[in-house]
């Protein structure tokens, strides 16, 4: 399969002193890493396992938020609240799974509104 040009051909100026500046990418690996530790503190993560955890989670935040958008726009709100995106787990999340992320995602927004 052949690469498609990028969008910018041309070359992003150079500042001074030589150095081109490196385009920052996002992504969710500090935080799988955090986790990862307070899990299980003696274990690592390749760069491959890295790269699946953050696609599961920016594929997983992309259903989840997409299903809350329906949500409100069917109930004619124009803004997602935490009632939107708890309905959104429990309909993605099979069982088990659904009931430990709104017990952790409720803890999280109390948490949040108390600071």
């Amino acid at each position: 399969m052949a690469k498609t040009p990028s969008k910018k051909s041309a070359k992003a100026p150079k500042k001074a002193g030589g150095k081109k500046s490196k385009k920052r990418t996002e992504s969710y690996s500090s935080y799988i890493y955090k986790v990862l530790k307070q899990v299980h503190p003696d274990t690592g993560i390749s760069k491959k396992g890295m790269s699946i955890m953050n696609s599961f989670i920016n594929d997983i935040f992309e259903r989840i938020a997409g299903e809350a958008g329906k949500l409100a726009k069917y109930n004619k709100k124009a803004t997602l609240s935490s009632r939107e995106i708890q309905t959104s787990v429990r309909l993605m999340l099979p069982g088990e799974l659904a009931k430990h992320a709104v017990s952790e995602g409720t803890k999280a927004v109390t948490k949040f509104s108390s600071a």
